[in-house]
């Protein structure tokens, strides 16, 4: 393995114990893509299965959206805090191996559900799974890369959310086209399990800028307390959670809307919209990442107001998507549509990670994680199924659903914009903390 230095926010040289070498930080980012990849694609992959699901167990949009959203959150937050202050003392490595061995296995037991039930029990536990991995990894990346160097990271590690959907809205149709919905989860899981070993295998644990017996461990409430007295926290934390009920609702049940829209081959839709969507976020996550780190050099406040930018411009033409006569002009607005939405999420992962002291960063991301995820995954897919259930479930009211959703956006735009303001004294606060 190639030995670097792990470089801090307070460019501290740190090591790793006696007689191991670091690992290099790309090797490290490398790997964390490659299972984030399959955390998302796990996670979206019952999106582009919606279909022979609902025909084979007789299943509404309602419930369909239960799948999506709340099954999946419902352990999902709450494992994600005590996971977090787990990795904030323990090995962060670990935590990510073991959750991904977690949700793999989940994923496998889902194409084995023989009902509703069994479906319902399978998407939970693939949540609990797949709470261990974006809080210690954040966090792990934070110790391997200089602040400068950050946003350029979290997009690489951000691009598996476009990666893994392509994975799951393309890949998994197209693989019960050739066998059936089962195998496609078969599939989509087994890998995982290789992944979480070769993790434990190949990546060393950085030191801490702080060694950890050297700091007690702050209570869950006192960082609570510091987080709710600083703004910038909280609104980001709102802006992200309305931005990802926007995007989420969009992304799971666009698909779908392709689907009933057009009147086409259902593979070929949902090919469409992961290919443009999927691949015009891939290079928004990298366009946006280097835009990022260049617009700190001018002041950190700079990456939070691209997101506000990016999070409006989004929201607006995935509305125009939703309604869009042909499949043509729905297929080419999604484009920007992906671009943009690709890429608002690297600001505010870069500004969480500068304001956040590094004795809780892993609890306080987890706890922020937690509430984004509660807006975006939770309510986006659960509200828009049920109301378009309740309209009738056909392609109408599955655009009436989602334009229910989509302009939450725009004030998770204002409070990104806002939160700006106070991101300077709030990361002095939370220093002293």
């Amino acid at each position: 393995m190639v030995e670097r230095k792990c470089v801090t926010d307070r460019a501290t040289e740190t090591h790793n114990a006696p007689g191991r070498a670091p690992t290099n930080a790309w090797l490290v980012l490398a790997l964390l893509l490659a299972i984030y990849i399959f955390n998302f694609a796990d996670r979206y992959l019952i999106t582009g299965l919606v279909g022979p699901i609902k025909a084979e167990f007789g299943l509404g949009d309602d419930f369909m959206g239960l799948l999506m959203g709340p099954a999946f959150v419902a352990l999902y937050v709450f494992a994600g805090v005590p996971i977090a202050r787990l990795a904030d003392r323990k090995s962060r490595i670990a935590i990510i191996a073991a959750g991904c061995v977690v949700w793999s296995a989940a994923t496998v037991a889902t194409g084995l559900a023989t009902g509703p039930v069994s479906l319902a029990l399978a998407r939970v536990a693939v949540g609990i799974g797949e709470a261990a991995f974006a809080a210690p990894a954040y966090s792990l990346l934070a110790d391997y890369f200089p602040v400068e160097k950050r946003g350029r990271a979290f997009a690489i590690l951000g691009l598996a959310t476009y990666f893994g959907q392509i994975a799951g809205q393309a890949g998994g149709p197209a693989i019960a086209a050739l066998y059936d919905w089962r195998t496609a989860f078969f599939a989509m899981g087994i890998p995982g399990v290789l992944l979480g070993a070769l993790a434990v295998l190949t990546i060393r644990e950085p030191a801490r800028t702080v060694p950890v017996k050297a700091v007690p461990a702050i209570p869950f409430g006192q960082m609570l307390g510091h987080l709710r007295r600083a703004p910038s926290y909280v609104l980001m934390m709102i802006g992200m959670g309305l931005g990802s009920l926007s995007g989420v609702a969009f992304g799971y049940w666009g698909p779908e809307l392709f689907t009933r829209s057009f009147g086409i081959d259902p593979t070929v839709a949902k090919t469409a919209f992961a290919v443009n969507f999927g691949m015009a976020g891939l290079v928004g996550m990298l366009l946006f990442g280097t835009l990022s780190d260049k617009l700190t050099t001018r002041g950190r406040e700079w990456p939070i107001r691209l997101t506000a930018a990016a999070m409006a411009s989004a929201t607006a033409c995935i509305l125009l998507v939703t309604w869009s006569d042909t499949f043509g002009m729905a297929t080419a607005l999604a484009i920007p549509s992906g671009l943009l939405g690709g890429g608002w999420a690297v600001g505010v992962l870069s500004s969480l990670q500068y304001i956040l002291p590094e004795r809780f960063r892993a609890t306080a991301t987890a706890s922020f994680i937690m509430v984004t995820t509660l807006l975006g995954y939770f309510v986006g897919p659960w509200l828009t199924g049920a109301v378009s259930q309740a309209l009738g479930g056909d392609a109408w009211s599955l655009q009436v659903g989602l334009s229910v959703a989509i302009p939450l956006g725009f004030v998770g735009a204002l409070c990104c914009l806002l939160a700006a303001r106070t991101l300077e004294r709030d990361r002095a606060a939370l220093s002293d903390a």
